[in-house]
């Protein structure tokens, strides 16, 4: 399994366009929280998302595509497989 960290930029977003698109991510398998190697589960900054998976980052790639072309916006889209990482500041959930 890999791990990836995901962030979408919705050009000229709307509060309403970035709901669709949580929404429309969440439905791709990626989530908006991050859980510590304590067990504590954190919120992503906004339109950031994490994804475990099996899936080469290629296909990470196309599924966050078809997730913010759902929203009718242009957009922009980088996905990161990452090895480990450190935050600070994030909201607990």
């Amino acid at each position: 399994m890999a791990r990836y960290m995901t962030r979408v930029e919705l050009h000229g977003g709307t509060y309403t366009d970035y709901e669709t698109l949580h929404k429309e991510m969440e439905a791709e398998g990626f989530e908006r929280t991050i859980t510590s190697d304590d067990g504590k589960t954190y919120h992503l900054p906004t339109a950031e998302y994490y994804r475990n998976t099996s899936l080469e980052r290629s296909q990470v790639l196309d599924s966050g595509k078809r997730a913010a072309g759902k929203t009718q916006k242009s957009y922009a889209i980088i996905v990161a497989e990452v090895l480990g990482m450190s935050w600070n500041g994030l909201a607990k959930l």
